[in-house]
């Protein structure tokens, strides 16, 4: 099943940010209102929050929110984009207002998969866990209810999943990163996020003391990295481990020279 994602969501590349920002660039003179316009200029504006140039992002930010009028997605896109600038840039308490106006405004929009966004990085910035929770439930509520939000699911879930990892509640984040592999799957096209999910549930099973199932999961990811031609050390290193820990030691050098060799 291909879920359904906002218009701009296709021209990102979050491993090639230069090759996102040239789409990006191309797109803002292909836009011919200043909202479709402001709403590009917040695309800008995260690739060089991704790169850690927040005087930039905020200036683009600013230049975004002087073009996009009353439109309530490119306003909407503009405290989220805000809200994630400050959160990168160590200032969750600042972060948070915002995406929380956001929700609200894209709520009031039926912009659902930007509501969804928000509400995955309200859970992200939450100060607490118990806050965190209550996000995370509430973006899956949202995303059970409006199937332009059903994308969310998987990293709502995955992220309280790895919260409770580092916690140490291990159980809770298998069945957590479970339920996330579990709506992952449903999106067909989206392999790489299934990768990752399965990432999570082999990584739990293996400190579970479980390296056999936790092989099992991990080996069709890493299949999946190097047959896209994106191969990741971090996938590698994970199977190393898992049958290091299976005793598998032939296996696991194997693939963790591999890791090696992609750090290198």
């Amino acid at each position: 099943m291909r879920l359904v994602e906002d218009r701009l969501r296709p021209l990102w590349d979050f491993g090639d940010l230069d090759a996102s920002e040239q789409r990006f660039r191309a797109q803002l003179g292909q836009e011919e209102s200043d909202a479709g316009r402001a709403e590009v200029l917040t695309q800008l504006a995260r690739v060089y929050g991704l790169r850690g140039e927040f005087d930039e992002c905020a200036r683009l930010l600013d230049q975004a929110e002087g073009v996009a009028g009353t439109s309530p997605v490119a306003n909407v896109r503009i405290e989220l984009e805000r809200g994630r600038m400050h959160n990168s840039s160590g200032s969750p308490e600042a972060a948070l207002p915002l995406f929380r106006s956001a929700f609200g405004r894209a709520c009031e929009a039926d912009a659902h998969y930007l509501a969804g966004d928000v509400a995955h990085m309200c859970a992200i910035a939450a100060l607490e866990r118990d806050s965190m929770e209550k996000w995370t439930q509430r973006g899956l509520e949202l995303a059970e209810r409006e199937p332009d939000a059903a994308y969310w699911a998987g990293p709502l879930l995955n992220n309280l999943a790895w919260s409770y990892y580092d916690a140490g509640e291990h159980e809770r984040a298998l069945e957590l990163f479970e339920r996330s592999l579990e709506q992952r799957l449903r999106e067909s096209e989206n392999e790489a996020g299934i990768a990752w999910a399965r990432y999570g549930v082999g990584q739990t099973l293996r400190t579970l003391g479980r390296a056999d199932e936790a092989i099992a999961m991990l080996e069709p990811a890493v299949a999946w990295t190097e047959q896209s031609g994106k191969p990741d050390p971090y996938f590698h290193e994970e199977l190393a481990e898992d049958y290091a820990a299976a005793g598998r030691d032939d296996a696991a050098r194997e693939h963790a020279a591999r890791a090696a060799e992609l750090r290198a």
